[in-house]
């Protein structure tokens, strides 16, 4: 390329000023954010996981009322911040004007992320932290939008993420630019996001090595601790029902135990993310829980 010095006695301002309106055009826009009083919560829509059976939960057909999953995307919106949990299965570069419902293996999806998060008055440069449950594909194909957010992760997770060779039920490149975030290592098994209490990272081991769930503590709504894949189903939620394919099953049984004696102490809901039911009940954004 060319070097081309500039001298303002030969360059008409008006040529100054277009080039720096053509680069401002050029650039991402990020909605200007109206920090919120107290913390929301908004629920988005990021598709649907189809299935025939549940034999990889051990439960039987009859045992259970509805087979397909939803996926959900969160975002916390906190007057120190925001934070986005959990990423989708489909990336948006997947969909094509008029493309409808994309479709990627037994997953379908309707509604890119980025347009809701934007209905809700927020860009990927107005999110501070990015949060994922796990690694799996149904939780990480947004991921890379993120990436100059601050990564909140458990370093077993990190690890397998980036191992070689690469992790299985995953797809690496949606998550391929976070190698290089900025990241906060967790190392306790509660991370006070915010310093208030009113987001909190619980780690909850055993689905993938560094699985971590979600306590909100919203001033409206009251406690909710969204499950990530602690559970998938709310028929798993009977004793000694533990899936099949699991990273350590033991741990998974052992992260139960300890976030359902969470939730009988602090009196808050369980939000399986994977519950269809449940999750066509929620509000969607722009709506939002305070």
């Amino acid at each position: 390329m060319a070097n081309y010095r500039v001298h303002s006695k030969w360059f008409p301002i008006q040529v100054v000023m277009a080039i720096a309106a053509s680069a401002l055009l050029a650039a991402p826009q990020q909605p200007k954010v109206k920090t919120p009083q107290s913390l929301r919560l908004f629920v988005f829509d990021c598709g649907t996981l189809h299935f025939m059976n549940a034999d990889a939960y051990s439960l039987k057909k009859e045992e259970v009322a509805q087979f397909d999953m939803s996926v959900p995307c969160f975002l916390v919106a906190h007057p120190r911040g925001t934070m986005i949990w959990d990423a989708g299965i489909i990336p948006d570069t997947d969909f094509k004007p008029g493309s409808g419902t994309v479709s990627a293996g037994i997953a379908t999806s309707s509604t890119p992320l980025l347009p809701q998060l934007r209905a809700a008055g927020y860009g990927p440069g107005n999110i501070t932290y990015l949060a994922l449950s796990h690694y799996h594909s149904d939780h990480v194909a947004n991921a890379n939008a993120f990436a100059g957010s601050t990564w909140l992760v458990r370093k077993a997770e990190r690890d397998i993420m980036f191992s070689d060779p690469p992790p299985a039920r995953t797809a690496t490149a949606n998550f391929s630019a976070l190698k290089n975030s900025k990241t906060v290592i967790v190392d306790k098994d509660e991370y006070d996001v915010f310093g208030d209490g009113t987001v909190v990272i619980k780690s909850a081991p055993g689905h993938t090595p560094g699985h971590q769930v979600l306590f909100l503590k919203l001033a409206k709504t009251g406690a909710v601790v969204l499950s990530g894949d602690l559970y998938h189903y709310p028929e798993e939620r009977k004793p000694h029902l533990l899936p099949t394919r699991e990273f350590n099953v033991e741990q998974t049984a052992a992260s139960r135990a300890a976030v359902d004696a969470f939730l009988k102490k602090t009196g808050a809901q369980l939000w399986i993310e994977h519950d269809l039911s449940a999750n066509a009940k929620l509000k969607k954004a722009p709506a939002y829980y305070d």
